[in-house]
């Protein structure tokens, strides 16, 4: 089973200096269909104008990604961690008992866009932990988030796993595992996944697949999500 929603169904917020786009219900956009899916509570697309940004501000038993797609984020938390992430890097997070942190564009003349995406941790009240990684350089099908860090993977604090989808004008498949779920974001290109079609933006729920076949015919940059089934 393939479920694809739509970029342009996703929650959408224009705030001047962000233009960002929910696929689950977040802030003000709020739809009992699109709660999450497993433990995968949020996406969104963000778009954040030149030497703007999100001012200082808590989040706790969250574990948060952060995905660069064009730009660089200037970053700093009250866990002394002041740093750029650039594009193809990512960061996680893990809020724990408590973090304050800020995130804004480092350029003064270009845009900043990023996928931040929020997972559901496995335990609460735990000391935050701060992690980040260069993941440009890869090109296939790659595991960069997981519950180990194992392979050079960046750990988070829940069963679930996170891999680049980052094809040029090829097809790769990838083998499910048993009784888990799965969730797929296009981010830049067009992909098509079992013969299912997506474009940038589109999201789809994967479930019962054994296989699944990437393929596109220019270049594409996507995130899989394997999640706990329930």
């Amino acid at each position: 089973m393939i479920r694809v929603r739509l970029a342009n169904q996703r929650g959408h917020a224009q705030h001047g200096w962000l233009d960002s786009h929910h696929s689950f219900s977040f802030a003000n956009y709020y739809d009992p269909n699109y709660m999450g899916f497993s433990d995968l509570r949020v996406i969104n697309d963000d778009w954040v104008a030149p030497g703007s940004g999100f001012d200082t501000h808590g989040h706790r038993d969250m574990e948060i990604i952060t995905y660069v797609l064009e730009g660089t984020i200037a970053h700093r938390d009250t866990m002394n961690n002041v740093s750029q992430l650039k594009a193809g890097e990512v960061q996680v997070m893990s809020a724990g008992s408590g973090v304050m942190h800020s995130e804004y564009n480092a350029s003064q003349s270009e845009r900043l866009n990023f996928l931040q995406i929020w997972v559901l941790p496995n335990v609460a009240g735990v000391e935050p932990s701060y992690a980040q990684q260069d993941f440009s350089a890869l090109s296939g099908i790659n595991r960069i988030v997981s519950p180990d860090g194992s392979e050079g993977s960046l750990a988070i604090r829940q069963d679930a796993s996170l891999y680049q989808v980052r094809l040029e004008q090829e097809a790769q498949s990838f083998t499910t595992a048993k009784d888990r779920l799965y969730y797929l974001q296009v981010a830049h290109g067009e992909l098509s996944v079992n013969g299912v079609t997506m474009s940038a933006g589109d999201g789809a729920y994967i479930a019962e697949e054994d296989r699944l076949s990437f393929e596109t015919a220019t270049s594409v940059d996507a995130l899989l999500f394997e999640l706990r089934g329930h």
